[in-house]
């Protein structure tokens, strides 16, 4: 089985920063691609960034140039940089993963959510 952790999480006043990160563990032969995900009260859970084995990255078009996906691969860890925080970031943040397991078998995992909160 493979579990992803996410930390990070917490409240900030807007223009502030917070960085997410989520590493993954267990039983993993490689790992494909990672995302985040975010979830606002009464809508639907919505991509935020997603990086690829290649590196290449995808942004949500609220999100550009704000935050930053990395990943450190050595450490199956997957990190969301968020500068210029604003309240309608607010939502659980979720960590995604596109795994091949020791079984050679392809999985998506998704992590338990961490609450970012942007008020005043």
């Amino acid at each position: 089985q493979v579990q992803l952790v996410e930390s990070g999480g917490g409240w900030v006043q807007p223009g502030g920063s917070l960085r997410l990160s989520c590493a993954a563990s267990g039983s993993i032969f490689g790992i494909n691609s990672m995302g985040w995900y975010r979830q606002a009260p009464g809508k639907q859970r919505e991509l935020v960034a997603f990086i690829a084995n290649s590196g290449s990255t995808i942004y949500a078009d609220s999100v550009k140039g704000r935050f930053t996906i990395s990943r450190d691969n050595a450490k199956n860890t997957v990190y969301l940089q968020m500068n210029a925080l604003k309240p309608e970031d607010t939502a659980v943040y979720y960590c995604n993963a596109d795994i091949t397991s020791r079984d050679i078998r392809r999985y998506t995992f998704w992590g338990r959510g961490t609450q970012v909160t942007v008020s005043s």
